[in-house]
């Protein structure tokens, strides 16, 4: 238990169930090792997180105000701009979509530099060449996306009629 404890502490990235598995043999069970980490952090000030398929240690939601107050640690969407995140979402429910199906959405062009911006965060990467003449890019929300939204697949996305009931939808 205390090696994956460490794998899961010395990680940058969420860690994948096979990589855990290597650590404390094939036979173990991941899910009861995790259950057990887990209850040992009980009353701690961070946890273990599944995202993504895989899990990573994190600060429990209550110590988030004090960890930006001492630190200065922002969320990486901090930065981006509203319009940003609205590209981002229409990426995260319609894909994978290429710059057209985008323009189709928003009625104006996506230009490149904010495409940019997403994949040097590495929220999209690049999905499958569309089928349409020229082939063009597609693009299509990346594991990262899910750990920066502590999403643990692209169906825990709210439903978008519950975005549409709160008018978060930009109206799309």
């Amino acid at each position: 238990m205390r090696r994956s404890e460490a794998v899961l502490f010395a990680s940058a990235s969420p860690v994948p169930r096979d990589d855990l598995a290597r650590v404390v043999g094939q036979g173990a069970s991941i899910d009861l090792l995790v259950e057990d980490l887990s209850a040992d952090l009980e009353g701690r000030a961070f946890e273990i997180a599944q995202v993504a398929g895989c899990w990573m240690f994190r600060p429990r939601a209550a110590y988030a105000p004090a960890i930006r107050a001492a630190a200065d640690v922002g969320d990486q969407l901090l930065d981006l701009s509203e319009f940003d995140v609205a590209v981002l979402a229409a990426i995260a429910y319609h894909q994978p979509i290429t710059r057209d199906g985008l323009k189709d959405i928003f009625g104006k062009e996506i230009s490149r530099g904010l495409i940019g911006r997403l994949h040097a965060r590495d929220l999209i990467g690049t999905g499958p060449r569309s089928p349409r003449r020229g082939a063009p890019y597609t693009f299509v929300t990346t594991k990262q996306f899910l750990v920066a939204f502590d999403l643990e697949t692209l169906a825990d996305l709210p439903e978008r009629e519950q975005l549409e009931d709160a008018d978060l939808d930009g109206g799309s």
